[in-house]
């Protein structure tokens, strides 16, 4: 299908709208390295609207049934498959990921949606023995309040759904700080909550300087929960913030996974499973292996299965079919391997 790339808004208090100041950050095809659109860069003044958004949002969805938090969710899922195809192309033209895994991504996305909606319908309390007679203990659980959130570029939607759908399922609002290198597919799964018919200020999206967003808003008396995925530095950083000021927080940090090859283990199977998952998104995923420990019975046949997988691979654009495994997501990257 031929998709335009969009440029792409701010989402505060139901409007998609530009930055109050109309700064834009460019945003490049790492494939070709050309600009292919803009993104919106919130600075104070955006900041201070979706807080207030964010603050007036929470106190009507607070009030919302599980159960009918669990049908605006379930439409938005019904949403994000309908769109499946147009959100993944642009997810590949502005990430490089081959577009079968932006697919993947989006569809899985939204089974995430549901599962949350699921997932709001089951926020059971429970009965605690009292020590005294004639006394009964209960215990209810009550949305937090507004959510900070902040997501990475290497899936645009899949960890942005995870925080989104937690939220919302739990009767919170939530302001997403979302990837500046990614901001369309992040886009693209806000809307279909708004389509879905969600309450103006319930999920607000800006884009940005992460520290300077980071900064302003996890102190900010608003702001209940915090929650991020990233480095485990950044998260440090952004985990101390928050305790200063009694915040909740959620860190989803970055993983250095070994992958164990034993004497007993299918080798065959073991190649199947590890060479996939080292080559998927070109490698920028926190749970790719970064070192294989491999016994001596297997090495020789690992290392040529390895091997032979990896002369394999077709790199390049991701929205070409026979490409495999496209480029890094940004320069970052490349200074980075």
């Amino acid at each position: 299908m031929t998709v335009s790339y969009p440029d792409t808004l701010l989402h505060i208090n139901g409007k998609w709208t530009a930055a109050a100041g109309g700064e834009t950050i460019d945003v490049i095809n790492p494939a070709t390295e050309d600009v292919i659109g803009t993104v919106a860069h919130a600075r104070v003044a955006d900041l201070d609207t979706a807080l207030e958004a964010a603050e007036e949002g929470f106190r009507s969805w607070k009030k919302v049934s599980a159960f009918d938090r669990y049908k605006t969710m379930r439409k938005a899922a019904d949403l994000m498959r309908e769109r499946a195809d147009e959100i993944a192309t642009i997810m590949t033209m502005e990430q490089g990921k081959p577009l079968f895994e932006a697919k993947i991504e989006t569809l899985f996305g939204a089974d995430i949606i549901d599962w949350f909606a699921e997932e709001a319908r089951r926020t059971y309390g429970r009965i605690v023995p009292s020590r005294m007679g004639g006394v009964t203990q209960m215990v209810v659980k009550e949305p937090v309040g507004p959510v900070a959130a902040f997501t990475p570029w290497n899936f645009p939607i899949n960890q942005a759904v995870r925080k989104t759908s937690g939220a919302v399922a739990a009767g919170c609002s939530i302001i997403l700080k979302g990837p500046e290198e990614t901001p369309a597919a992040c886009a693209a799964l806000i809307k279909c909550f708004v389509d879905a018919g969600l309450p103006d200020g319930v999920v607000n999206l800006v884009y940005g300087v992460p520290a300077e967003i980071s900064e302003y808003l996890i102190p900010h008396r608003t702001i209940r929960k915090v929650t991020f995925t990233g480095s485990t530095a950044v998260g440090k950083q952004l985990a101390a913030l928050a305790g200063q000021h009694m915040k909740r927080v959620t860190m989803e940090l970055g993983g250095h996974s070994p992958a164990i090859v034993f004497e007993d283990a299918d080798v065959e199977t073991a190649l199947q499973v590890l060479t996939a998952n080292k080559f998927r998104n070109a490698g920028q995923v926190c749970v790719s292996p970064t070192r294989f420990l491999v016994h001596e019975k297997h090495y020789n046949r690992f290392v040529e299965g390895f091997t032979e997988f990896a002369a394999n691979q077709q790199v390049g654009d991701g929205l070409q079919a026979d490409t495999k495994m496209g480029p890094l997501a940004h320069d970052r990257q490349v200074e980075a391997i």
